[in-house]
């Protein structure tokens, strides 16, 4: 994509990044933001959008993408240097952090922890204690799912939460966005071939409750979307007061 001009689908998911920037004060006073860029198409879509709201109607902010590297990460089979001409052309710094997973040892929750710490440690080191995850509605759906399920909790993904261990704070623009909207996004914008390539990720129980919200859509159209939404709304009283 050589422009941030859009119309259609890029203005709506536009306007539901910027509605959830400001509904949850996603935006700090200190000029720097962070995005965990995968190279998937949430997170492309992601640094898209906000490299085309900070400084339009919000505070600018400098805008670093950090993508962790290794041969069994979320950005496993990405054409890093791909990611690294995208960043160049939207003048983004783009750092790249080393996993150590190995498949022998690969299990979600350990490689999601180091991921997060190598993110975290990566942001501070220039001055982001702000950092943009590429997850959408869908994923809001699944996590509620998941929660009821094996915990009894009704409980989704906070729009923005601090970890007050590492000192950084979690936001997601993209709350609002249904993974639809972002596939077709990235389809027009060429970059919708990239995908993750984990062998852990394509049998876990977060793409099994994917496919339980499948069924379930087929019987409830607006199924996926009204459980979100009563997520945000019921699921935290963190969520509605950040």
């Amino acid at each position: 994509m050589n422009s941030l001009k859009w119309k259609g689908l890029g203005r709506k998911i536009e306007s539901s990044c910027r509605k959830a920037l400001y509904d949850y004060q996603m935006i700090d006073e200190s000029g720097k933001m962070a995005v965990a860029l995968s190279g998937g198409k949430d997170s492309l879509t992601l640094l898209f959008m906000l490299k085309k709201i900070l400084g339009r109607g919000f505070p600018d902010a400098e805008l670093f993408a950090i993508h962790v590297d290794g041969e069994f990460t979320c950005g496993a089979g990405v054409n890093k240097e791909f990611l690294k001409k995208t960043c160049d052309e939207l003048d983004v710094p783009f750092i790249v952090c080393e996993s150590t997973q190995r498949l022998e040892t690969l299990e979600c929750y350990r490689c999601s922890r180091e991921r997060r710490s190598l993110l975290f440690e990566a942001a501070k080191s220039v001055g982001a204690h702000t950092i943009a995850f590429g997850h959408h509605r869908d994923d809001n759906a699944q996590t509620l799912m998941m929660n009821m399920l094996q915990k009894g909790e009704f409980a989704g993904m906070l729009p923005k939460i601090t970890m007050q261990r590492y000192d950084v704070t979690i936001v997601r623009p993209l709350i609002y966005v249904s993974e639809a909207e972002i596939r077709e996004f990235a389809m027009q914008s060429g970059f919708a071939r990239i995908s993750c390539q984990c062998p852990v990720g394509q049998n876990s129980r977060r793409k099994q409750v994917d496919r339980l919200l499948d069924e379930m859509d087929e019987m409830f159209p607006n199924a996926r979307h009204n459980l979100a939404q009563a997520s945000l709304l019921y699921g935290s009283d963190k969520a509605k007061n950040p």
